[in-house]
């Protein structure tokens, strides 16, 4: 399993699991499906449209599915958050290294570089790359900074499994307004709170300050808790009572 850290725009350090070539290989194929069979409807609709008129027939059909496919990608992975349907399925996304929501102009170069990494080298570069570089990325992902990392192997396990609490009927929770933040947020408290238990170093430090204050304000509390580790353990207690 390899591993990227990615700094957001606060400061705070996540790791996510890089996808695989089998995982990016499977999504691909999947959207090549889906873009076949829009072709197919593509090519039925211009036969009905220009059915007289054969030559320019022929040259749209030549060039229908390679547009298909780059409007494709660039649109879906701009509505869906950074995947395409192939990618969602497989459980996989798009991210900026430097933490940064990617940009139109990052998913447009990601879908050009389709031609050279995917299309005009039937997948051999695109293979050779996301499996030799540090951070699995394509000619697309070096352009547009990006790589692709697990959805899932965040998502697999559940708060209950991180935390146990030996009395919860008898447990009073403390911050009972814990409870409009999602299990997302709560993964990202348990990830920033290891990380600074197992590397009290300063960067972690300062992520654990970033994340106390943000928690803090977003929970109308009139000041940060001086103790931030007894806090977001008790955070993740009380979300643990109150969603379980």
């Amino acid at each position: 399993m390899r591993t990227i850290d990615i700094t957001t725009t606060q400061n705070v350090v996540i790791q996510y699991e890089l996808a695989t070539v089998i995982d990016r290989a499977l999504a691909f194929l999947l959207d090549l499906i889906v873009v076949g069979l829009a072709s197919l409807l593509g090519f039925y609709l211009l036969s009905a449209l220009f059915g007289a008129l054969e030559g320019i027939v022929t040259r749209l059909y030549a060039l229908l599915p390679i547009c298909l496919l780059l409007l494709y990608h660039f649109f879906s992975e701009i509505f869906i958050d950074g995947q395409s349907l192939g990618k969602r399925a497989v459980g996989i996304k798009v991210v900026r290294l430097d933490g940064e929501e990617p940009s139109l102009s990052d998913y447009l170069l990601r879908a050009v570089f389709h031609i050279a990494d995917s299309l005009f080298s039937l997948g051999i570069i695109a293979i050779l790359l996301i499996s030799t570089s540090n951070r699995r990325q394509r000619l697309g992902d070096m352009t547009a900074n990006t790589t692709v990392i697990k959805t899932r192997s965040i998502q697999q396990f559940h708060l209950g499994e991180i935390i146990r609490i030996g009395n919860a009927e008898n447990y009073q929770p403390v911050y009972p307004a814990v409870r409009a933040l999602s299990e997302q947020d709560m993964l990202l408290v348990k990830q920033v709170l290891g990380r600074y238990q197992s590397f009290p170093n300063e960067a972690h430090k300062q992520a654990l300050d970033t994340l106390t204050a943000k928690l803090a304000a977003s929970l109308q509390l009139p000041q940060a808790p001086r103790n931030q580790v007894e806090f977001l353990k008790t955070l993740l207690r009380d979300y643990i009572v109150l969603t379980r």
